[in-house]
């Protein structure tokens, strides 16, 4: 279900239109879709993993997020009237085919740390200087150790995210951090609740990798100005929904609520 659930490159399901009373909230809610578009781009992207065909790898079955979104488009319309206009009006919302992507969760949670409140090339500059002083393109305990701190501190790296990857290093050194296959068998919260002790690594940021690299189907991320901006706009309210209000608002979308947030963020365009 859920046209193109693919998010742009630049300012993702972002805020035009309607005009804002408040410039300075405008601007906010445009630099957290920026966020967000570096945010998802980053997860989507990343060293790709072999595809060896494992169904325990913690990917669904191939086909299954179109199956999964086939059913939800009828679902949610049944489900919120006020949102079924806006499906109709926008259409449909295919699955991203980079969903599909293996990928490795240590590596993707160390570059998030790393891409953190910076532009995408400013990042890039780093990751690359990172790669190249530990002679990987893998971020992991092994290769991260390889090198002290001035090392990475040289390399763009700053002090509080040098302490969050030594961090994950370390959680992962103790088998704290899950791998594709140990995620297959955790639900949603299991997984938020065992990767947000992480430091530097946030609810939101497992939400993204929840929705966008393991195809979850329902996940709501409550605290995103963007989807708290689309419900406003569906609900025709005068503010946006504190994030405890759309929770409550989110349970008729189960178990699609992550389609639900696709169109969110379209709405909020």
């Amino acid at each position: 279900m859920v046209a193109n659930a693919q998010p742009p490159n630049e300012n993702p399901f972002g805020h035009g239109g309607g005009g804002s009373r408040d410039r300075r909230r405008t601007d906010h809610h445009q630099s957290a879709d920026q966020a967000r578009s570096r945010e998802v781009d980053r997860l989507l992207g990343g060293p790709a993993l072999p595809v060896d065909g494992d169904a325990g790898d913690g990917l669904r079955p191939a086909g299954s997020e179109h199956r999964a979104a086939a059913d939800a488009g009828p679902a949610l319309t049944q489900l919120d009237r006020k949102l079924a206009v806006w499906m109709h009006r926008l259409g449909v919302i295919e699955a991203d085919p980079r969903w599909r992507r293996r990928f490795d969760p240590v590596d993707a949670l160390a570059r998030s740390i790393l891409y953190q409140q910076l532009s995408g090339k400013a990042a890039a500059t780093i990751v690359g200087r990172v790669e190249a002083a530990i002679g990987s393109d893998r971020l992991h305990a092994d290769t991260l150790g390889r090198c002290d701190d001035a090392t990475l501190r040289a390399c763009g790296v700053s002090g509080n995210k040098l302490l969050a990857l030594r961090d994950l290093a370390a959680r992962e050194s103790r088998g704290e951090i899950p791998d594709l296959r140990r995620m297959a068998t955790m639900d949603n919260d299991a997984l938020i609740a065992a990767l947000v002790p992480v430091r530097g690594i946030g609810r939101w940021t497992v939400e993204m990798m929840l929705m966008f690299r393991l195809g979850r189907p329902d996940v709501l991320p409550v605290d995103d100005l963007g989807i708290r901006k689309g419900a406003q706009r569906v609900d025709r309210a005068d503010a946006m929904p504190t994030p405890k209000t759309l929770q409550a608002r989110g349970e008729r979308w189960g178990p699609y609520r992550s389609y639900a947030s696709f169109y969110l963020w379209r709405i909020a365009d």
